[in-house]
């Protein structure tokens, strides 16, 4: 194990808005916003002692220019939201789920139906579902994937309990298990 590691402090996310990305989850998701930060402009920013400027050295793009937002989503999730308004070869859709470097955010909802048609009118794109989980480790849950507005997965969960729970004694936060 990592010496000195604790918990998980926050997930990342890039948008090609933070303004929009800001409003959409402190709205949508009630976040609360913790700070902000930027713009950091590589061409206003010293270069380091080997040449490379400051964002190629710290974030591995080269010529950036960034503002990041720290939100708080939930009692037990922070989410940092980052803006590049430069950087070589800058992509302008996010990753798909099985893309190297995909990823998804999910949140547990108490009714999958009801959290997808808010979701869908807050402007997000809501995939098949719900995923019934009948057997296997997930038993007792149900799942839905959809993007939200700027193009980012997130997953829908809804379960009481799953299989795995009362197996392994392995329990997320928010369920009746923990203290």
């Amino acid at each position: 194990m990592i010496p000195g590691y604790c918990h998980v402090d926050h997930v990342s996310i890039t948008v090609a808005n933070l303004d929009k990305a800001v409003d959409f989850y402190c709205k949508v998701f009630g976040a609360e916003i913790a700070y902000r930060m930027g713009p950091f402009d590589a061409d206003e920013i010293p270069e380091m002692e080997d040449g490379r400027d400051w964002t190629e050295a710290h974030v591995d793009v080269k010529g950036a220019r960034l503002s990041i937002c720290m939100l708080k989503l939930a009692s037990n999730l922070m989410i940092e939201l980052f803006e590049y308004e430069r950087g070589e070869n800058q992509r302008s859709a996010p990753p798909r789920n099985c893309d190297i470097g995909g990823h998804h955010l999910a949140f547990k909802v108490e009714n999958i139906e009801k959290a997808v048609a808010y979701l869908e009118k807050e402007g997000c794109t809501a995939m098949a579902g719900p995923i019934v989980m009948d057997e296997g480790p997930t038993v007792g849950s149900r799942a839905q994937y959809l993007r939200d507005p700027f193009g980012n997965y997130m997953e829908l969960m809804e379960y009481a309990e799953q299989g795995f729970m009362a197996e392994t004694g392995v329990y997320p936060y928010g369920t009746k298990a923990q203290a």
